[in-house]
């Protein structure tokens, strides 16, 4: 009988040793904390591509190395993104800007590499999107919780 109810304590405890720790982990951030690194990236690469989009004026033969080095820059961001726990939607944001097929940055250079050259309003108005879906990134990120 001792035995038997020493089992049952055991087995109730740990019953509500799970349940305590399934409903700490309900309660744990479903989005990673602030990075700092990944915060820079977006930043700092907002301000590489813009000035890169103004110069697309000039020809794109020109500057192609400048803009495979910006958009390789692109792609280790979204690596990294891609690559932290929880960062799902920061990772897409970050696809969705590379992605040649889109109306953003990736869009934008693939149209500068077939036209040679665009015309100045073209670019102002995509900066202007290419500008707010980089607020968007660094705004996720800068409103994620600190550690």
């Amino acid at each position: 009988m001792r035995v038997k109810r020493s089992i049952q304590t055991v087995l109730t405890a740990a019953f509500l040793s799970f349940c305590l720790v399934k409903a700490l982990s309900a309660c744990a951030p479903s989005i990673s904390s602030f990075d700092q690194t990944a915060y820079e990236y977006a930043i700092s690469l907002k301000v590489d591509s813009l000035a890169m989009m103004n110069k697309a004026t000039e020809t794109y033969a020109d500057h192609e190395k400048e803009v495979k080095d910006l958009m390789h820059q692109v792609e280790k961001a979204y690596e990294y993104a891609k690559g932290r726990r929880k960062n799902s939607i920061a990772a897409t944001q970050w696809e969705i800007l590379k992605d040649p097929d889109r109306n953003l940055l990736g869009g934008f250079i693939k149209y500068w590499s077939k036209n040679s050259k665009v015309d100045r309003v073209f670019i102002q108005e995509t900066k202007g999107l290419v500008s707010d879906a980089f607020d968007v990134i660094s705004g996720l990120e800068s409103k994620k919780p600190k550690q």
